[in-house]
This record gives C-alpha cells, sequence and structure tokens, in this order.
C-alpha cells in the first residue's frame, strides 16, 4: 500500500508526535556514526561511509513513511515517493537495494555496524506485504546473524541483534496493517454514507409517488373532463373544477405533512452526533442509561431531539467543558438532562433557549436550567409529556442510529 493521503488528517501536535517516533529508530545510527567518526578510516572508506549512510536513511525514510501512509506530512517530496514507490516492485527493488548496501557497509567496516540489519527490518516490515515483510524480516534476521558470525561478533550481542530485528520488523508489520485496516474502515464508512444516501433518495421517491401519484392523476383526469365540458356543459364543468381544488388542496396538506416527517430529528441520530461531536472535541460524554427506549411519540422526541442538540452545541462550542452527562428518564413524563462541568452561564438566555422553550411550550412541556448542585457548569433539563405506544421496548442501541 502507497497510500497518496494519510488515514487520518492530524493535528500539528499528532503530526510530531507520529513523525518522532519513526524518526526514533534513528538512535541505532549512533554506534554507526561514532565509528565513522572516531575509527580513523581513510578519505575512500569516509565517502563510501557517508553516502551509504545517506542512501540507507533515505531508503528508510521512504519506506516508512510511504509504506504506513504518513507522506502527507512531506508535501514537497510526495511526488517523488510516488514515483519510487508507487508500484510493489519498485517498493521490492528499494528494499533490496537498503539491504545490499547495509550488507556492504557492514563487511566494509566492523559488526558496529550491524544495526543497519535494524533498519532494513522496519523498512520491508513497512514497505512490503504480508507475507513478504515475514519472509524479509526473517532474511534480516539471518543475515544478522551470518554477517555477526563471519565478523566474530559475540554470541550474546548476536542474540540482542536477532530479538531487536525480529522486535522492530514484527512491529512495523503490524503498524502497516492496521493503518490498512483504517483505511478500509474509512473507505467502508464512505460506502455506507453513499449506499444510506441513496436508500434516503428513493425513500424519499417512494413517498413522494405514494403522497403526489395518486392526487396528480386524479387532478389531470379531472382537467381533461373539464375542457370536454366546455363550453357546452359549464355546471358540470364547474363541479370538476371544485373536485380539482379539493384534490390539490390535500395533495399540498399530505406533502406538507411529509415534509415535516423528513425534517424531525430523532433522539438515536442527535445521540450518535453527540457522541461524534464529543469525540472530536476531547470531551468526555457519559450516556445515562447506555441504551435508551425508542420514543412511542413521534412529536416528543422531536422535541427532546432538538432539546439534546442544542444542549450539546452549546457544552462543545462555548463551556470549555472536559465532562458532560446526558441522563434520559422515561414514564408517562419523558425527561432529558445534559449537565457539563464548563465555565457555567454568563448572561442571558440566547436564541437558542428560546426556541426550546417556545418548541417545549407547543407539547406542554417544560425547561429548567442552572448549576449543578454543589458544582461548577451547566445543566438543562427538559421535560416532555410522552403519548404511550407499541415501541416502547425497543432500544437504541449505544453507537447506531435507528
Amino acid at each position: 500500500m502507497f497510500s497518496a493521503e494519510p488515514t487520518r488528517r492530524d493535528s500539528r501536535r499528532g503530526q510530531a508526535i507520529r513523525t518522532s517516533w519513526s524518526l526514533l529508530w534513528l538512535f541505532f545510527l549512533t554506534p554507526v556514526v561514532h565509528d565513522l567518526a572516531t575509527g580513523g578510516y581513510g578519505p575512500v572508506r569516509l565517502i563510501v561511509g557517508g553516502c551509504g549512510l545517506l542512501v540507507v536513511v533515505v531508503c528508510y525514510i521512504a519506506l516508512v513513511f510511504g509504506g504506513v501512509g504518513w507522506d502527507g506530512q512531506f508535501g514537497r517530496v510526495k511526488p517523488v515517493l510516488h514515483l519510487l514507490l508507487d508500484t510493489e516492485r519498485n517498493r521490492q527493488w528499494s528494499c533490496l537495494v537498503l539491504w545490499a548496501v547495509s550488507v556492504g557497509l557492514i563487511l566494509t567496516f566492523d559488526d558496529n555496524w550491524l544495526g543497519l540489519m535494524v533498519y532494513v527490518s522496519v523498512s520491508v516490515g513497512a514497505g512490503l506485504r504480508l507475507p513478504q515483510s515475514m519472509w524479509a524480516t526473517l532474511g534480516c534476521v539471518l543475515s544478522g546473524l551470518a554477517l555477526g558470525a563471519f565478523l566474530g561478533t559475540a554470541a550474546a550481542n548476536l542474540l540482542v541483534l536477532a530479538f531487536i530485528t525480529v522486535l522492530t520488523g514484527g512491529l512495523m508489520i503490524g503498524m502497516r496493517r492496521l493503518m490498512e485496516t483504517l483505511l478500509e474502515l474509512r473507505e467502508a464508512r464512505e460506502i455506507v454514507a453513499r449506499l444510506s444516501a441513496n436508500e434516503e433518495r428513493l425513500r424519499m421517491a417512494r413517498d413522494l409517488h405514494d403522497v403526489l401519484g395518486h392526487s396528480l392523476s386524479l387532478i389531470t383526469l379531472k382537467s381533461e373532463l373539464a375542457g370536454r365540458f366546455l363550453p357546452g356543459h359549464v355546471d358540470r364543468a364547474a363541479e370538476q373544477v371544485a373536485d380539482i381544488e379539493r384534490v390539490s388542496r390535500q395533495a399540498l396538506v399530505d406533502v406538507r405533512e411529509a415534509v415535516a416527517g423528513y425534517r424531525r430529528p430523532t433522539l438515536a441520530v442527535e445521540l450518535a452526533g453527540a457522541r461524534i461531536a464529543a469525540r472530536a472535541v476531547g470531551i468526555e460524554l457519559t450516556v445515562l442509561p447506555e441504551q435508551w427506549p425508542v420514543c412511542s411519540d413521534p412529536e416528543a422526541e422531536a422535541v427532546l431531539a432538538w432539546v439534546l442538540r442544542e444542549a450539546v452545541t452549546n457544552t462543545m462550542r462555548h463551556s470549555g467543558a472536559r465532562r458532560c452527562t446526558v441522563e434520559l428518564g422515561t414514564g408517562p413524563v419523558w425527561s432529558l438532562d445534559v449537565a457539563d462541568d464548563g465555565r457555567g452561564s454568563a448572561g442571558p438566555e440566547g436564541h437558542g433557549l428560546t426556541g426550546l422553550r417556545e418548541r417545549l411550550a407547543q407539547v406542554d412541556g417544560s425547561v429548567r436550567i442552572g448549576t449543578p448542585a454543589g458544582e461548577r457548569g451547566f445543566r438543562l433539563t427538559a421535560s416532555v409529556p410522552v403519548r404511550p405506544g407499541k415501541d416502547t421496548d425497543r432500544l437504541i442501541a449505544p453507537e447506531v442510529t435507528r
């Protein structure tokens, strides 16, 4: 996988953490650089060692940041990464070049350079697909052991080198698989969103056909009949026109009811949106109980959904809170309580709360606002009488909208 964009748009802090974590592996170059600087080598070997290290570092950065999809942090070199690593064969050749250069440097100098096998292991783990990456990591371990034995390295040091090589290679294989899974999940989420939108369009088309199809057909038929009755039978034509007016008025009422149904929010949708919003801004959202029953009264549910949307939006945007609790109470009167630990109310009510009071008044509900007892923050409690129905035994799943 060579991802053109990172799997997630990180903040600057997130990018810095991930970049630092990846570049942390350059620590293993310390003995190599120290040996090159203090080993008393001649100019030719210094040039060979410096150029070889440059090739190793470039291949490592390209394979790691390109293979796991972090090249978005290096926008200027992204075209070069694509050119070099956009095919599986190119990545295989890059890993082979990195391995060959590392082996050549180890043989040219001494066993202080065996740490380069760690870079090869990390690079093949990030740049190659399974099972190639597993076999390549095993090859790095065997190569390191063979080179160490040839150069007379102590057995204990060889065991440490083998362990680190396997550990780092396996870690990058897991990281690459994790990034691939995240990318697949993002693509699946986009597909689900498109399918949901298509399903909603089909539902709207069916509803509009059911609502308007019969009425428009009847209006067309009545119009044709009125035209045939004119000018000879004015009275009968007037009857048809009166029928057209009655049918068209009923069609207008049906359309308004359908549109009102489309616009009506639900607790399931608003609760899912609240979870997403809280996660995005770093607020700990607690929902009590974990599963909510489905409201049997659509009108009351719509009002409570508006309350939930307005209260959570105010908490996310204005409160500065770190925690927010949403609690639903059921019975003849449903209550929705939203409380946070933010800075509280700092002025008169805005248009949002005024609008909530008006909505609740239309369904004989009420709303109370204030500060939680003995605490800081803001609390909003709304109560609405609910008509009993047959759906009260169904539950809203914690993370799924209905």
